[in-house]
């Protein structure tokens, strides 16, 4: 649960077009991370421009706009949907006169709500530190220092203000806990593998309902929430599939557009866990008409991993929101590519298990298939 809003609890939004084609889905995505970290969102500034201003991003009179808002409303936070450069995120501060985050900063502190274990907290706080290192020098400490104020989560204004060789030493401890953790996950990894249990990783955009889908044939009480990022910390459940035995099946963080690079580095050691996968879930939710964008989009990142070469199946989720039937698709040589369920009803769960089953019997080398859409795209 969020806290209730506060006046450090309101901001307004900011997202300008560039002509980039999925310039409406980055915009509803920014609406949702603005929700998921508790944000009331007083108003939404929009604008178009062929390209950034090198000072301040938007142009002059729409940063008048903006700080007018400010004033009017007396909003203490403006959230662009951008990357903005140290020097923009000074100058519009200045200019502003409220405490100016970017899209980057903005995922970086739900990942910070999010997390929950040492693993988690210690890979957030690494992503934040190396990503703020930049942002130090002229950052106005008064702003933020509102209990609740977004982005300021995690390290927090009193670790920014180390000096920078106290800083670096951060990271560095930080780097190190994380080596000493893959290590010790590896170590699961090699257990694992020796007892030859096929491993499975669920992948796939966030808020596709891989939680849901987790819970489902785990009967686990893993948390579930319809918002962005519900999961963080990855999990791991034996399953027992009829006819094959035992799985081991993980639930992993979900992505998205223009996931923050240091994100992906920090949480390398947890994202191993879906590189070294006999078989990944690609769960899809049916129901979005960006979908197919968004299987693009998670394989981005399963390339940026190191997992692409491994084999998927695509779990078409959330049918019972549409008018489609569960059931297994079959390519023209009876290779299983995708399925149709319903995580939430349970419709299709049975063809799904029963699909692991036939999967591990044949070593997984016979599942196929990322570029295959059994949906109809329009």
């Amino acid at each position: 649960m969020h806290e209730s809003t506060t006046a450090a609890n309101t901001a307004i939004l900011v997202s300008l077009d560039f002509g980039a084609p999925d310039y409406a889905e980055s915009l509803e995505e920014l609406c949702l991370l603005a929700e998921t970290a508790g944000v009331q969102t007083i108003a939404l500034v929009e604008g178009k421009r062929q390209r950034p201003d090198a000072s301040l991003f938007a142009g002059s009179g729409k940063v008048d706009e903006i700080a007018a808002l400010v004033e009017q409303h007396e909003v203490p936070l403006v959230i662009f949907n951008h990357d903005l450069t140290p020097a923009q995120m000074r100058n519009l501060t200045a200019r502003i006169k409220a405490r100016v985050i970017d899209r980057t900063m903005l995922i970086l502190d739900i990942f910070a709500l999010r997390a929950q274990s040492h693993e988690g907290k210690v890979q957030v706080e690494l992503a934040q530190l190396k990503y703020l290192s930049t942002r130090l020098v002229g950052m106005n400490t008064d702003m933020g220092q509102q209990k609740y104020a977004v982005g300021a989560r995690g390290p927090g204004e009193t670790q920014l203000e180390l000096d920078r060789r106290k800083l670096d030493k951060r990271v560095q401890l930080l780097k190190e806990r994380l080596e000493k953790l893959a290590r010790q996950r590896q170590l699961m990894r090699r257990a694992r593998n020796r007892s030859e249990v096929m491993s499975v990783s669920i992948v796939g955009y966030t808020n596709a309902g891989k939680s849901t889908l987790f819970n489902k044939l785990t009967q686990a009480n893993v948390y579930v929430a319809d918002q962005l990022f519900a999961t963080l910390d990855t999990t791991s459940r034996k399953v027992f599939i009829e006819g094959t035995g035992q799985v081991v099946l993980s639930d992993t963080v979900g992505f998205i557009r223009h996931l923050p690079h240091g994100l992906v580095a920090a949480f390398r050691s947890t994202l191993e866990e879906t590189a070294q996968a006999d078989l990944l879930l690609h769960v899809v939710d049916a129901n979005s008409s960006e979908r197919f964008d968004q299987i693009a989009e998670v394989n981005k990142v399963l390339l940026e991993i190191g997992a692409q070469h491994i084999p998927q199946i695509l779990v078409f989720n959330k049918i019972d929101l549409q008018d489609i039937a569960a059931g297994v698709q079959r390519d023209e040589h009876g290779r299983i590519v995708g399925i149709h369920l319903s995580a939430k009803t349970g419709a299709g769960i049975d063809e799904l298990r029963a699909a692991l089953a036939e999967v591990r019997d044949a070593s997984g080398q016979d599942v196929a298939a990322q570029e295959w859409h059994p949906l109809n795209k329009n």
